[in-house]
C-alpha cells in the first residue's frame, strides 16, 4: 500500500545470522505494523547503530529488545535511555545504546479521512 518500513544499521561480527521483517496493516486500515527480529532469539551482532523508519504513518508505539523470545525465554527490552522514538523513526541513542539488538517492533497509525 502507501506505507513503507526501512531498517538501516551498522554492525560487526556474527556469521550467517538470519533475520526476518514483517509488515502488516490492520483490517480497518488504521494501524500499520513493522517488526524486525532474529527468530533464533539473541543476536550476536555488535550493533553500532540502527534506525527503523516508517513512511505514510505516525508511530504510536515502538519497542526495541536486546533478546527476542525463544522457547521459554521472554523478550528482554532495551532500557528506555538506549533508544529514541519520534513520529516516524526508532533509533539508537548515541552513547547510551549498549550494542545489543535482537528485535524491533513498531505500531503506527495511518492517516485517514473522517467521514
Amino acid at each position: 500500500g502507501d506505507y513503507t518500513c526501512t531498517f538501516t544499521y551498522s554492525a560487526q561480527g556474527g556469521t550467517n545470522e538470519q533475520w526476518e521483517m514483517n509488515i502488516g496493516v490492520s483490517e480497518d486500515n488504521l494501524l500499520f505494523s513493522c517488526s524486525i527480529w532474529r527468530p533464533q532469539g539473541k543476536s550476536y551482532l555488535f550493533f553500532t547503530q540502527f534506525k527503523a523508519e516508517v513512511k505514510g504513518a505516525k508511530i504510536e508505539h515502538a519497542m526495541a529488545y536486546s533478546q527476542a523470545a525463544v522457547g521459554a525465554q521472554s523478550d528482554i527490552p532495551l532500557k528506555q535511555e538506549e533508544f529514541e522514538i519520534t513520529e516516524t523513526t526508532v533509533s539508537h541513542r548515541e552513547g547510551k545504546f549498549r550494542f545489543e539488538l535482537s528485535k524491533l517492533m513498531i505500531v503506527a497509525k495511518t492517516p485517514h479521512d473522517e467521514l
